[in-house]
């Protein structure tokens, strides 16, 4: 399945307690587990007021539809192209 980053517009996000992260975690697991196997949440990176998601889909339309159904921007959708690494410079 292809990778995508979505970038996400969340003023305060890097303010937000572990019980909000939490929450935040929990609705987007539940709509996962609705959606079945067409998406795949890997990890998100937490900034002062941005989420940086990574999800395995089988397209972005299903990246889209998860971010609709949870309530959840998706400022920017992006395909990975690639994977590089510092053993890439090898």
């Amino acid at each position: 399945m292809p990778k995508f980053v979505i970038e996400r517009q969340v003023p305060g996000a890097g303010k937000m307690s572990p019980m909000d992260l939490k929450g935040l975690s929990q609705k987007s697991c539940e709509v996962l587990r609705e959606m079945g196997p067409r998406a795949q949440w890997q990890q998100s990176y937490v900034t002062d007021d941005k989420l940086y998601c990574v999800y395995i889909a089988d397209s972005e339309q299903d990246v889209l539809e998860h971010a609709k159904r949870g309530g959840f921007p998706a400022n920017q959708v992006s395909a990975v192209r690639a994977v590089i690494d510092p053993a890439t410079a090898e």
